[in-house]
């Protein structure tokens, strides 16, 4: 099959391409760079049936012309990171609505199945954990350029599910819980990444907040092939799947875990979300996804711990930054 994967050269793209020719399939990877790299695909070139397109999901004239030559699309380009969203949050809304219904609008015509990747942002300040995907969203004020981010994301899993049940569009969304792995930049606000390269150069780890608040931290390669199963069935049409870890960790307890596993001398530091992301931002105490649709639906079980995830990221650091 020709696949297509938009924001193939970002950190969860270029190892679903990675994966996808694998497993002998033909793969076109769009990006425009913004967040991706030419580093995370470089070493791709070596398949025959891997091909790269630099450009913007909000062309249209690109999105019809590669579209018409595929079979499925995974699109996975959006704005990404919290520092990205809270410093360009219009670029960010407009990337995500307006760049999903180009792939869908283009999708139709033959209809091509879609498997749109949403973001556990959508819930908001929902603090019923953990969150289901027929729960309900709260967001906060407008003027929490946050929300925004989310409302996006809404607004994609919407454009997904009625493009599936007014225009017979095959879609499947995916709500991803905090993926990790090599390849990803703390450049942008992810928190293991951050961490972990402030461990090596032996810097203060800055913790925000207080450091209680929770995550559930996700390997790359089991979201990888969460993102696969949900494509490959036939079950997951018009539906929503979280795809993630339920495996709970604090920040603090984070911190100090890589501190242990890199075998750094840092120290932690508290810093407040008024000092990163100025006075208007909000956070959320905890991100705790139920996945027992995507467990009953396809199978799927998350297998990498929060150890195997960090060494995973400290070795990639030191293999190719230090």
């Amino acid at each position: 099959m020709a696949i297509m994967v938009t924001g193939g050269a970002g950190f969860i793209g270029s190892h679903l391409c990675e994966f996808l020719l694998n497993c002998n399939q033909d793969v076109v990877a769009i990006d425009d760079l913004s967040t991706g790299s030419k580093s995370n695909i470089d070493h791709l070139s070596d398949y025959s049936s891997f091909r790269f397109k630099e450009g913007s999901i909000n062309d249209e004239s690109l999105m019809k012309s590669v579209i018409e030559k595929c079979d499925i699309i995974y699109h996975l380009a959006a704005s990404v990171g919290v520092k990205l969203i809270v410093d360009k949050p219009l670029e960010a809304m407009e990337n995500n609505v307006f760049g999903t219904e180009n792939v869908l609008k283009y999708a139709l015509k033959d209809k091509k199945k879609v498997l749109i990747t949403s973001s556990s942002e959508v819930y908001g300040r929902n603090n019923s954990v953990p969150f289901s995907e027929n729960d309900d969203r709260v967001f906060g004020s407008v003027y929490s350029t946050r929300w925004g981010y989310a409302l996006s994301k809404s607004m994609d899993e919407f454009l997904a599910i009625n493009y599936c049940t007014e225009k017979h569009l095959p879609t499947v969304v995916s709500r991803l819980f905090n993926t990790v792995g090599p390849r990803q930049t703390g450049q942008y606000g992810m928190v293991v990444p951050r961490l972990v390269e402030q461990a090596i150069n032996s810097e203060p780890l800055t913790v925000y907040g207080d450091g209680n608040q929770s995550r559930c931290f996700t390997h790359v390669e089991d979201v990888v092939k969460g993102l696969v199963g949900l494509m490959e069935s036939s079950k997951t049409v018009g539906e929503v799947f979280n795809i993630g870890s339920d495996d709970e960790i604090t920040i603090h307890e984070l911190a100090e875990k890589i501190i242990y596993l890199t075998g750094s001398t840092s120290t932690i530091q508290f810093v407040s979300y008024d000092q990163v992301y100025g006075k208007r931002f909000e956070d959320m105490q905890r991100r705790v996804p139920d996945i027992s649709r995507i467990k009953k639906v396809i199978g799927f079980e998350p297998k990498v711990g929060i150890d195997k995830i960090i060494k995973d990221v400290v070795d990639y650091f030191r293999k190719n930054k230090y």
